[in-house]
């Protein structure tokens, strides 16, 4: 929900931003930033629930805020030749971004001893928590530090400023935009919307079974029957799971290369159908070593989810609605999710017979469906 409502703000709002000296999207990148690394510091601090869940809202804030305006930065700076680049080495860096996460966990637990001690005696958070956290905040500010002072931003015309200076503004006045982009969107961001929701429900449906899945073909448990058994095989998901993130920023500059040979299009619809017969193969193996197989294809499929789609509607977008449409396109991938939220529990009692195997089989449906509305998208060609 924070999602759906930060990021076609934010978007509406750095649209009508301009300061000679921070820009139009960095001021955006630089809140947020701030107000996610004083969420992580705090937040293994926390005494209370209430302080938990109300730290983990304004750091889900403050990453929407910091990371809504970052796309239309790329269609912002690059010509539309550059622009398939520019997106898919973002997805290079989040998927190496992740991978790097993933072990340093790994690390701290090895190198970080101790826990601290509750009032009454109990063993409380370990230290190497706290430092995961603190190395968060110190990468979230210091990272966007870097961004904002090395890459100047592009000067709007003396047009675009004197059109900026006549905008009256208001409280209301990014809820308007919003509206109005939405109402003369593109057709083709109607087709995209098609495309994600069955993308984002799949994936939805992955992230929330996929240690349950593993814990039934490999380990032949569930969390209620062992769990001990079931937290080695979340343990091992996380391997799983951290695998396919070094696929993804392994192969996304590859990605590059063939959307300008064979078409943004093409590409994605070939990474979609690659991701729907990893999932298809992989509530069916029972090893497992061989769980890292059909995870090649997804991650390549990851990147091009991260990258891909935004290359085949940037050149739809008219540039003065970068920020407003890009803030769109992410309501198009939380609105599935919300929707799989509500739904897919009578799912998966009802039809799925409440087999967590079969729900990779279904999110596999639903990639393959995606794979078909990808094709069937009218993308203008890129000069």
């Amino acid at each position: 929900m924070t999602g759906l409502l930060v990021q076609p703000i934010i978007g509406a709002m750095s649209d009508k931003t301009w300061h000679p000296r921070w820009g139009r999207r960095k001021p955006y990148f630089l809140v947020g930033a701030i107000m996610c690394s004083l969420a992580l510091f705090a937040f293994p601090f926390s005494k209370a629930l209430w302080m938990a869940v109300g730290l983990l809202w304004i750091l889900d804030a403050g990453n929407n805020t910091a990371m809504e305006p970052y796309r239309a930065f790329i269609a912002d700076k690059l010509p539309p030749h550059q622009r398939a680049m520019g997106f898919l080495t973002q997805s290079f860096f989040t998927g190496l971004g992740i991978t790097l996460a993933n072990l340093s966990l790994f690390v701290f637990q090895k190198l970080i001893s101790g826990e601290t001690v509750t009032s009454d005696g109990r063993s409380g958070i370990p230290y190497w928590v706290f430092g995961s956290f603190f190395v968060g905040a110190v990468c979230s500010i210091g990272t966007v530090l870097w961004s904002t002072a090395k890459t100047p931003e592009i000067p709007p015309s003396q047009a675009e400023l004197a059109s900026l200076k006549a905008d009256k503004g208001g409280f209301l006045s990014p809820f308007r935009e919003i509206f109005s982009a939405i109402r003369d969107m593109p057709p083709l961001l109607w087709q995209l919307a098609l495309v994600y929701l069955f993308q984002w429900y799949a994936m939805f449906c992955y992230w929330q079974y996929v240690s349950h899945s593993i814990a039934s073909s490999v380990w032949n448990t569930s969390a209620s029957a062992d769990p001990g058994r079931y937290q080695e095989a979340v343990g091992w998901t996380g391997l799983v799971n951290g695998f396919y993130n070094i696929v993804t920023f392994l192969s996304a500059f590859a990605l590059v290369g063939l959307a300008r040979r064979y078409s943004a299009k093409r590409v994605h619809a070939a990474s979609l159908l690659m991701a729907s017969l990893s999932l298809y193969l992989l509530s069916g193996i029972s090893d497992k070593y061989l769980l890292f197989l059909p995870m090649v294809g997804f991650g390549i499929a990851w990147a091009s989810m991260m990258g891909v789609p935004y290359i085949m509607v940037v050149n739809a977008i008219p540039k003065e609605r970068y920020g407003v449409y890009m803030g769109i396109v992410n309501m198009m991938i939380v609105i599935p999710m919300i929707i799989q939220t509500l739904t897919f529990g009578k799912i998966y009692e009802h039809v799925l017979g409440a087999e967590p195997g079969n729900v990779m089989y279904f999110a596999s449906a639903l990639l393959f469906l995606a794979s078909l509305a990808t094709l069937r998208m009218r993308v203008p060609e890129v000069a």
